[in-house]
């Protein structure tokens, strides 16, 4: 008969989770970060503590905010390790919602350990409880089932040997990747369960590249090799993927811009040659006028929002070709989709080219548009007198200039509401996740709590965040 171990629900949860680690030796969880109340203090809570020194917890004083640093923490790990979050019942829950939404549609992951009502119904209505006149079943928790890639309510403490697995399954999955929500009811995270004594054996998560079919590779450079005047259009993927050198040795050798989306940015070196700055709704001229003209687009690691696309009228007259691990990005706009890993892809992509390159006027003109555009961020950032109130690029000169690390070292964070369109187009970075933005659920408030996450996350740096 195998060992058991005798741990309560909660216990279980957390020993689990203090054991995974990376391929690289660190622990997947950077640690919790919780605030205590009704539905997660005499459960969780104890168990936090008993575990502290191998899974620290970080006390926050708002839900919504400390969600935002967990997600952020993850962003500037490119998704490789990870942060768990804790809230009571109520609204303790609910103002975590806004945060799900935003790591679901940036797809980051994130661990939602949100507290819930009595599974025993004993003492029902217990504080902050909805009550559903229709529905017994229901608490606010039900709210996460839209914005989680994996919700569990967990009713037995049994079910954590199962709901575990899954839950790191769909964090770690390269598709689909995202928010993870497991409901505890307060008196099942206390209820105790003999556990197979290996579920809580350390453990190496690992995370697998997704490898291009070759036939879908062959079509995919058909199309490219009829192109005259291609152009790449760089995602969260290329980063998420690692596939920054891939990216640039494939735009070197087959000769093709490269332009970049709020969450590509920083792919691609912001002096590059081939590069032409930001795509889109705030994009730079540059690269809207190459877009403009582009007969075959390559979008790699993008979801396409409206902003890049400019509501999908940016490039329609060229043809689509999506090389994305998620199936679902990878066949929009009726595109033709290659579903893969971006290094991977690339690559795999590259081979089939061979020696082809793009035409030579259209390199010629790409060349001279991204180096006529690097001179004109560089004029609006440059140091110079200003009379009155400085503009929003003389202030990000500044910025830009007070560190001599700003385009190897730093990371700006920013979101929605404050310089989301200037920085995209302005600020100058050579290093992949150099660049922090939140745009894919424009989500005001993001910025001071996103960069505490990313300072966690890479303590060497220097984190500008912009308000």
């Amino acid at each position: 008969m195998s060992a058991t171990v005798r741990l309560t629900m909660a216990q279980a949860l957390v020993r689990y989770l203090s054991v995974l680690r990376t391929e690289d030796g660190q622990p997947l969880f950077g640690g919790a970060f919780a605030i205590f109340g009704h539905g997660n203090v005499a459960g969780l809570g104890e168990a936090l503590y008993q575990y502290r020194d191998s899974f620290p917890t970080y006390r926050a004083h708002n839900e919504q905010a400390m969600a935002h640093s967990a997600i952020a923490y993850a962003k500037a790990h490119m998704r490789r390790r990870m942060m768990a979050v804790t809230s009571s019942i109520g609204p303790g829950a609910t103002n975590l919602l806004t945060a799900a939404a935003l790591a679901h549609v940036n797809r980051l992951p994130v661990l939602l350990l949100p507290g819930d009502v009595f599974v025993s119904r004993a003492p029902d209505p217990v504080l902050q409880q909805l009550e559903d006149a229709s529905d017994g079943s229901v608490s606010v928790n039900d709210a996460f089932k839209p914005l989680s890639r994996y919700f569990d309510r967990i009713v037995y403490p049994e079910q954590l040997l199962t709901a575990l697995p899954r839950a790191i399954a769909a964090l770690t999955d390269a598709a689909a990747c995202g928010p993870v929500t497991l409901s505890l009811p307060q008196d099942v995270q206390t209820m105790a369960y003999d556990y197979p004594a290996d579920f809580f054996e350390p453990r190496v998560v690992r995370f697998r590249a997704v490898p291009p079919v070759e036939l879908e590779l062959e079509e995919a450079a058909a199309l490219l090799k009829n192109a005259k005047q291609p152009l790449i259009v760089a995602g969260g993927g290329v980063l998420y993927g690692k596939a920054s050198a891939a990216l640039q040795a494939f735009a070197e050798r087959h000769g093709i811009p490269v332009a970049e989306t709020q969450a590509g940015k920083s792919s691609l070196p912001w002096n590059h040659p081939l590069q032409l700055g930001a795509i889109g709704v705030t994009g730079s001229p540059a690269a809207n006028a190459l877009a403009a003209d582009a007969d075959v687009v390559l979008a790699v690691g993008t979801r396409l929002q409206d902003f890049t696309t400019g509501s999908n009228s940016l490039f329609a007259q060229a043809q689509l070709l999506s090389l994305n691990v998620n199936s679902f990005d990878a066949l929009k706009r009726r595109g033709l989709g290659l579903q893969a890993d971006a290094t991977l892809g690339l690559q795999g992509l590259s081979r089939y080219l061979g020696s082809w390159s793009s035409a030579g006027q259209w390199l010629e003109r790409a060349q001279q548009a991204g180096k006529a555009w690097r001179a004109t961020v560089l004029a609006i950032t440059g140091k110079r007198e200003v009379a009155g109130l400085p503009y929003d690029g003389e202030v990000i000169g500044a910025v830009q200039r007070s560190s001599l690390d700003s385009t190897t070292r730093d990371i700006v964070v920013c979101a929605a509401g404050t310089l989301p369109a200037e920085l995209h187009k302005l600020w100058r970075t050579s290093t992949p996740g150099g660049y922090h933005m939140e745009y894919g659920y424009s989500c005001m408030g993001y910025e001071i709590a996103g960069g505490l996450g990313v300072k966690m996350a890479k303590p060497d740096a220097e984190v500008i965040v912009m308000v």
